[in-house]
């Protein structure tokens, strides 16, 4: 990439033009290695934004979650960015991008940031420029950035390298209790969200994963993670999960 093409990208990034921070990431996807002076260039001017990652298995709401907690933090006054990460076909090598679709509330919001990206085969749940993407968005200027995984097992554990806030998405009458004590994805947890917690089954899932929790030894003053419930389709518990995302993040600071 010539220099004065890279620097149109990052004044325009720098400035929060959306066209400029869409073209900036599909450099990234598209051109990884000569992206690097791009997104070094970008590294240092951000530093910024909350960066909350929501992972969980296929079916657990965690696009219409994400939809509902945008919406919740653009009607609060934040600058909000969605990255949303979909499995590429491994025969193919094709993906659908189909997130974006179950986010119709905040898709009416020119001012709120969604990008798919596949995983182009990557193994842990995120696509291989989801790194660099997060770099981007931050220096954009964004409040939070949300980094929604694929449809994630036990062990793809990559966005807790990536977030600083992660939230497993959880719910009922997909497993019994013992699914609740193996490891991987739920140690990676700040907060347990409990989706669907309408169904038949969710006061057994929450007495499992504190059950869990209370196994845990922790040191003073470390971060207890919470169980809340929430079901997405309606908006019910987002604003208390807000809550609980943004007492993570103060205690990120004063800890």
């Amino acid at each position: 990439m010539k220099r004065a093409e890279m620097q149109k990208l990052i004044d325009g990034v720098l400035s929060g033009e959306m066209r400029a921070i869409a073209k900036t990431l599909t450099v990234c996807e598209n051109d990884p290695e000569g992206s690097i002076d791009l997104v070094r260039s970008l590294y240092s001017r951000g530093g910024r934004a909350h960066v909350i990652g929501i992972t969980g298995a296929p079916g657990a709401g965690k696009s219409t979650l994400v939809d509902r907690l945008a919406l919740k933090w653009h009607e609060g006054g934040k600058k909000v960015a969605i990255l949303a990460v979909d499995p590429s076909s491994p025969f193919s090598g094709g993906a659908i991008l189909g997130d974006r679709i179950r986010m119709h509330n905040t898709a009416a919001y020119p001012d709120i940031f969604i990008r798919s990206m596949a995983s182009r085969g990557v193994l842990g749940g995120l696509a291989r420029a989801a790194y660099d993407a997060v770099t981007v968005l931050d220096a954009a200027g964004f409040d939070i950035v949300m980094v929604e995984t694929v449809g994630v097992g036990q062990g793809e554990v990559d966005i807790v390298r990536t977030a600083q806030s992660c939230l497993v998405v959880l719910v009922p009458g997909m497993g019994d209790e013992v699914q609740a004590f193996k490891a991987g994805i739920l140690e990676i947890a700040d907060l347990f969200v409990i989706n669907k917690s309408d169904h038949l089954g969710a006061d057994n899932l929450e007495r499992d994963i504190l059950t869990l929790l209370s196994l845990e030894e922790s040191q003073e003053g470390a971060w207890k993670p919470k169980v809340l419930r929430t079901v997405a389709t309606k908006g019910d518990g987002v604003a208390e999960l807000c809550e609980k995302i943004a007492a993570h993040k103060e205690w990120l600071s004063s800890s």
